[in-house]
């Protein structure tokens, strides 16, 4: 609006010196024409990753090792240890602290956004950690294909970690996804490897 205004009293004062009628003024317009044509900065995408895996078990036995969501641990290769630091496990709102297995301790807080016990799925969004994402929302689930065996899937959509239009190496899209990706797999695997041994 303020530059609107600008551009109308250049032109009254041009219209005023010269003695005669408005007309065009290209000068008026060309900043509005700039800023028109300026590209608008990259948003960063919404990405997502799906990984399934066909465990040789009952869907039942499947969902009994995973839905405790303080023991990710259990299961996950990556996982030393997981903690409620809030709220009631397996209640809505329960926030985890995963500690990672290495020899940086590095941690990953995660909050429960959804548990349906009859569905065999819960979702959860990561508060804050050390994982190269953003806006992380994930769904687990357990379903049975036709042959009876059990299907486990872990799905998430996010962002990456640095959503600017020119995002720094190692948090760009690729990162973000190769990241998530090497979780997924690596946790199926080592659960459908557990499972199958039994």
């Amino acid at each position: 609006m303020k530059s609107i205004q600008i551009a109308a009293a250049v032109t009254l004062v041009s219209v005023f010196a010269a003695g005669c009628k408005p007309s065009p003024a290209p000068e008026a317009t060309a900043p509005a024409d700039t800023a028109a044509a300026a590209p608008a900065p990259a948003e960063a995408a919404v990405l997502t990753v799906i990984k399934s895996v066909a465990i040789d078990a009952p869907a039942d036995a499947v969902w009994m090792k995973v839905r405790d969501f303080n023991n990710l641990n259990g299961w996950h290769p990556a996982v030393a240890k997981t903690e409620i630091v809030e709220g009631s496990n397996n209640a809505v709102g329960a926030v985890r602290l995963l500690t990672l297995a290495g020899d940086t301790p590095a941690t990953i807080k995660e909050k429960l956004t959804g548990f349906d016990e009859a569905g065999k799925t819960y979702r959860y969004e990561i508060v804050e950690g050390v994982l190269p994402v953003t806006a992380y929302n994930s769904t687990f689930a357990v379903t049975t294909d036709a042959s009876g065996k059990a299907i486990a899937t872990w799905s998430s959509t996010f962002k990456r970690a640095d959503t600017g239009p020119t995002p720094a190496a190692g948090k760009d899209d690729a990162a973000a996804t190769t990241t998530i990706e090497g979780v997924y797999t690596a946790g199926l695997d080592n659960l459908k490897k557990i499972l199958e041994a039994k």
